[in-house]
């Protein structure tokens, strides 16, 4: 999930072309959902039961642990779970897929429950929840850790760093590890240590046939490039093994920014000097910014909050943040923290707006290059001209991500598939329409334009791409997993190898459920 947070200025003229390679992730999520006979728990706990561990769980909904374990971060297109299994060790995951293919039941996997995308609506049947399974182990000779698939990222870090050691995460505390690995996995670590699809090293995983297999580059390895960038179409990961590093910068400094609308064009040229175009030093953890209305500095405009987080001293940072000290900003905040508490400095704690739960979020995304300052205009005025139409939108926030990326860019594209290490930067819409009030249409139409904008500001020249973890659902299969053609025809050879009756089929599938 997103944490808190840009151009050659050019005229935008948005097409219907454009538009139309999209789906509303509201159609998407009105689509019938695959059959499923009801399921009484009961049923299944006289079945299943026996065949688990004897800390394993089986319960419905009148049970009074329902609500927390089917309790989810997005509540805009939700699976239909009718019976929860919670397995008490690994090897019940490979009994309880068995179990469901014997009986014709469709299941589904929940690590922590974050995935924003429209697409797990279709769902419905048995819901695996990991969230029991978070045992992790370090191994200081091999310089790895093991993590079990409910391992959240604040639990890892926290760990990691009393031991003396760090590895690449996510930015928000309460997402697990596994969710994001699949995807890729972008965070603050990434400009030195890349992507945390780059730092596995092998992967437990139950295919969709209940067998359970080791996958490596010297395992499956065709199945190994698959999991890194497309994994939750191809199997269960139990539990993996990933690279640890010692620790290096005991603090990181940061720097905070509050900056109005009158700054939008000189700000985004210097972030774009300061990004310079994917070669920013991967001393700096990045730049942070969002669009968001702020009363204590404007009722009428959005403000403009800016964060950059250093692997090092003030006085280091220094020169590379006097262009945004001349600026004027209208506050500034600095301090000094452990990594365990970037999240934090990033408003994507525990106790953050982006951890709660239970809200619907109408979302939107892209991958870019470098900020457009036109296009960052236009897309200020427009929060602001929607704002003033629906007040009751104005937690809606334009997030923008500037990892340094010298870490991804080692990486060789073919070597895994994950497809998007030419993303410079991330930008994520998240509009949240209070209950009843009638507004997701409206916020659906605010995120297509905010896409198109970002999407037209990169030019002719490149298609619209998009961070499979932070897709809404209506995204094209190109641009999530790649336009070179060989891509997602070696992903649909790999499926009907491995899921040929597509399990796994909820996640931003590769091959899409039949309406």
């Amino acid at each position: 999930m997103p944490s808190l947070y840009c151009f050659v200025a050019l005229g935008i003229t948005l097409t219907q072309a454009l538009a139309a390679a999209y789906t509303n992730p509201k159609d998407y999520a009105q689509m019938p959902v695959p059959r499923q006979s009801p399921l009484p728990s009961e049923s299944v706990q006289q079945g299943l039961g026996p065949l688990l561990s004897k800390n394993a769980s089986i319960f419905g909904p009148d049970d009074s642990r329902w609500l927390d374990a089917t309790e989810r971060y997005q509540d805009f297109a939700v699976p239909q779970v009718q019976v929860v299994v919670q397995p008490g060790v690994e090897d019940d995951i490979p009994t309880i897929v068995k179990y469901a293919n014997e009986h014709g039941i469709n299941f589904f996997v929940v690590n922590r429950g974050h995935s924003l995308t429209s697409t797990v609506g279709r769902f419905n049947g048995i819901q695996i929840d990991v969230r029991s399974l978070t045992d992790i182990s370090i191994n200081k000779d091999a310089m790895t850790v093991k993590l079990q698939a409910g391992a959240r990222n604040y639990e890892t870090i926290d760990i990691l760093w009393k031991e003396g050691y760090v590895t690449t995460t996510g930015s928000c505390s309460c997402v697990g590890m596994v969710g994001p690995a699949l995807g890729g996995g972008h965070g603050v670590q990434q400009g030195v240590h890349g992507l945390i699809a780059d730092n596995l090293i092998g992967l437990n995983v139950v295919l969709a046939n209940g067998t359970a297999i080791t996958v490596s580059e010297t395992s499956y390895p065709d199945l190994w490039w698959a999991m890194r960038g497309a994994g939750h179409n191809f199997g269960i990961v139990t539990s993996f093994d990933m690279k640890i590093y010692p620790v290096t910068v005991p603090s990181y400094y940061y720097r905070n920014y509050v900056f109005t609308g009158k700054h939008v064009e000189p700000l985004f040229e210097e972030l774009n000097k300061f990004h310079s175009n994917g070669s920013l030093s991967p001393t700096w953890g990045g730049a942070f910014g969002v669009y968001t209305m702020e009363p204590s500095v404007s009722t009428t405009e959005a403000t403009i909050f800016w964060t950059f987080i250093y692997g090092g001293s003030k006085e280091d940072a220094a020169a590379d943040l006097s262009p945004f000290d001349a600026l004027g900003p209208v506050a500034v905040d600095e301090g000094d923290v452990p990594f365990t508490s970037i999240s934090d400095i990033l408003i994507s704690g525990l106790e953050s707006d982006l951890c709660a739960p239970s809200k619907v979020h109408i979302t939107g995304t892209a991958g870019l290059q470098v900020y457009n300052v036109t296009v960052q205009r236009q897309l200020y005025d427009l929060y602001n001209k929607k704002v003033a139409k629906e007040p009751l939108l104005s937690g809606t926030k334009l997030v923008h991500e500037g990892y340094a990326v010298e870490g991804v860019l080692r990486g060789k594209p073919e070597d895994s598939a994950f497809p998007l290490r030419d993303d410079n930067l991330l930008m994520y819409f998240d509009a949240m329409p209070p209950p009843n009030s009638g507004l997701e249409d409206f916020a659906f139409q605010w995120a297509r334009e905010t896409e198109d904008l970002w999407n037209a500001g990169e030019g002719e020249w490149r298609k619209p791409t998009t961070y499979v973890n932070y897709a809404a659902g209506h995204e094209s299969l190109e641009s999530m997993y790649g336009y070179e053609p060989w891509r997602l025809e070696k992903l649909r050879a790999l499926k009907a190898q491995y899921d040929p009756l597509n399990k796994f089929a909820y996640y931003n599938p590769i091959v899409p459920l039949e309406s």
